[in-house]
């Protein structure tokens, strides 16, 4: 019977069943053969409901969609192009630079891509980039904020793991401090190549006047509090998480809507509508994914396949090796989100197992999805690229190759060493 409804789960996920409904079917079918009630599923559903932490989901949300929805693409392009535009390949980091924040703050690199590529691609072209160079860039970088506060991925991942109840807990907190030198890295390494492949091109640099800064700053000096807000309150420790995405959405609100008047009063319903189906989508994943969770644990399925991985794999950079193979392949195939969800249940408690800390293993986790974005054959980046950018997909793979080789290099160095990540924590 068991084996019979297996087969049918599986014959629903490959005929493109909703993930959610795989894996509630998964839980259900696993307590069912557990003789365990399901009632116990209900429950777990509601106990999330009493997690305080997932506050700061709806509200960070709705705080990003705000900003993609204004004009702030445009001024945050503009601000970074006068602070960094005169360096080597200076077009080339404010790009990074750019596309890191935006998509911290709307948790989105498909809207960063769209919103923050469309400008930065030709303004790359005019400069004297090539053109696969610059198709390239403004792909591969549209995921580079998941590293980096208030990453939604990141506080999806802090909240499985601590339903969980495993030993060498840690706080959304840490996981926003140990990403930030590793996006740094990224930044660094994507810079450092940018620069030396174009040591050959008479690259424009801009310079500019005092005037032009000072109108640069003006134009955003109401989002410059912004990160001070959201960073600075939390890695302090003044604002809660939950705290801070409330601040930072009250904030948010009245600048781009009362201030700017970007988005308009009449435009808002509109725009809660699409950021609550979004975090709709993200609950139902989560809830029965810790579901799901509950079984593997109650089932000791995570001791189990420690033990048959232990008779493939001796030591903890073997099993890392195969952990950054399986997650790039995933991350090609599935959203950040679905991956989290069916993912970190199995995959934490078998790392702790090898010694690997879970707050590293968190950044690890989402450096290798964000790598995953633009991974051939079907990463969601190129497709989105290819789309707004009116290129073929071949092209778009033929770019980004040389992006993701330095950013796979970035990837084995926040792998093989965690002081990168752990370098501000005490663990």
């Amino acid at each position: 019977m068991g084996a019979v409804l297996s087969s049918i789960l599986a014959l629903i996920a490959l005929l493109g069943a909703p993930l959610f409904v795989v894996i509630l079917a998964a839980a259900m079918l696993g307590f069912y053969s557990a003789d365990i009630p399901l009632t116990v599923i209900t429950i777990e559903l509601y106990g999330m409901v009493d997690t305080p932490l997932l506050i700061a989901l709806p509200l960070f949300t709705f705080a990003g969609y705000l900003l993609a929805e204004s004009n702030l693409s445009s001024r945050l392009v503009r601000l970074t192009e006068v602070f960094l535009g005169w360096l080597p390949g200076g077009l080339a980091v404010v790009a990074f630079v750019t596309c890191a924040f935006f998509t911290a703050f709307t948790g989105a690199s498909g809207v960063t891509i769209v919103a923050v590529g469309a400008l930065l691609y030709p303004a790359l072209v005019e400069a004297g980039y090539r053109d696969k160079f610059s198709l390239g860039l403004v792909t591969t970088s549209g995921s580079l904020g998941l590293l980096l506060a208030p990453s939604l991925p990141l506080i999806l991942y802090g909240v499985i793991v601590q339903q969980m109840n495993l030993p060498n807990s840690f706080t959304i907190q840490e996981l926003f401090i140990a990403g930030i030198f590793p996006a740094i890295l990224m930044i660094v390494c994507l810079t450092a190549y940018a620069i030396w492949s174009n040591r050959d091109r008479e690259i424009e640099r801009k310079v500019f006047t005092r005037e032009e800064t000072f109108d640069a700053i003006k134009a955003v000096k109401w989002e410059i509090p912004l990160p001070l807000i959201i960073l600075g309150g939390i890695y302090s420790g003044f604002f809660a998480v939950s705290e801070a995405a409330a601040v930072t959405t009250m904030y948010v609100f009245l600048v781009e809507v009362v201030i700017h008047r970007e988005v308009k009063y009449a435009e808002l319903p509109r725009v809660i509508r699409e950021s609550m189906v979004m975090v709709g989508g993200i609950l139902i994943i989560l809830g029965v994914s810790l579901a799901f969770s509950n079984y593997l644990i109650d089932t000791e399925i995570p001791q189990r396949l420690f033990e048959w991985i232990s008779t493939y794999i001796e030591g903890k950079i073997t099993f890392l090796i195969m952990l950054n193979v399986v997650l790039l392949i995933l991350g090609a195939i599935l959203d950040i989100f679905s991956a989290l969800a069916i993912m970190t249940p199995l995959i934490v408690p078998v790392a702790m197992r090898f010694g690997v800390d879970p707050v590293h293993l968190g950044i690890i986790f989402l450096a290798n999805m964000q790598i995953g974005y633009f991974t051939p054959p079907i990463g969601m980046n190129l497709f989105i690229a290819s789309y707004r950018f009116r290129k073929s997909i071949t092209e778009l793979y033929r770019a980004t190759i040389p992006f993701m080789l330095v950013l796979l290099f970035a990837l084995l160095i926040i792998t093989y060493v965690p002081a990168v990540s752990l370098v501000f924590l005490d663990r």
